[in-house]
């Protein structure tokens, strides 16, 4: 894989190359991440049962709109909402709809924002009501692999030294990370390179750099990490039926370490989690 100045190439095409960003693509990082994040967190009041996963695309759609974005999702390869809302056993691309959501369930809802060409992207579990302790287990232990995976990034490290540091927490807490969906490149591009595997070896993998952006997202289950796509094309479940949980953050690689691109503004990045104090 080899890496390429940002502005020596063409925007919104893929090249093969990694693309290495300057302090002005921050900047605009900062301002999609920002408006994503603060979606999130306008969501976490209308998570609750009987609201549907219909009328929470509906109200990301108007919050783009609001807001001088666009959702990425909507008409990307034929996907025709604005945020993916997966509930329980689904793992990911779960796709919105008109049943109302339970008491009980788990729902992960991923949320990318275009703001002036640059992308966005994050997505956080919610809970619906009370939910199981094995559930919030879930949660808990999932989103301690998201840190873990930033706190690998830095000058020098590797894809799989973060891969290593999800892989080697999730299985010793019992659980299971998916292998069949992974991070990615992004910035003017939605999907980019490179790809970030939730698990690897230390010490294996591309080299990162500064100026490297991408998302970290692991997918962990409860049970097996198998998983099959079911016949809509896009919605993600577990082979097993075990419970599946997911937070993603968009990173970008700085020249002491990482920064986060879509924390919460209310310090509710985990909104299962007691609220913190904010950022």
């Amino acid at each position: 894989m080899t890496f390429i100045e940002s502005h020596l190439a063409p925007a919104g095409r893929k090249t093969g190359h990694i693309r290495l960003h300057g302090p002005e693509d921050f900047e605009a990082m900062r301002k999609a991440g920002r408006l994503t994040a603060q979606a999130l967190d306008m969501l976490i009041e209308h998570v609750r049962p009987g609201v549907t996963t219909q009328a929470l695309d509906d109200l990301v759609f108007d919050f783009a709109m609001a807001h001088d974005a666009y959702p990425a999702p909507l008409d990307y390869r034929g996907y025709r909402k604005s945020i993916c809302t997966s509930i329980n056993h689904v793992v990911c691309h779960g796709i919105p709809d008109d049943k109302p959501l339970r008491e009980g369930d788990v729902v992960n809802i991923d949320v990318t924002f275009i703001v002036d060409g640059w992308h966005g992207d994050a997505s956080r579990m919610f809970a619906v009501g009370e939910i199981s302790r094995r559930a919030e287990r879930l949660i808990e232990v999932t989103y301690e692999s998201l840190l873990r995976g930033i706190a690998a990034v830095r000058p020098g490290a590797t894809t799989g030294d973060i891969g290593a540091a999800i892989q080697s927490y999730a299985e010793g807490e019992r659980c299971s990370v998916v292998r069949d969906f992974c991070g990615h490149g992004l910035g003017q591009l939605f999907h980019d390179e490179p790809n970030i595997l939730h698990y690897g070896t230390p010490g294996k993998g591309v080299e990162l750099r500064p100026g490297m952006f991408f998302t970290i997202e692991p997918m962990v289950n409860l049970g097996r990490p198998q998983v099959k796509v079911l016949s809509d094309g896009w919605t993600a479940v577990t082979r097993d039926r075990s419970l599946s949980a997911q937070f993603e953050h968009s990173v970008g690689v700085t020249e002491t370490g990482v920064e986060i691109f879509t924390a919460s503004l209310i310090g509710r990045d985990n909104p299962v989690a007691a609220p913190q104090a904010a950022k």
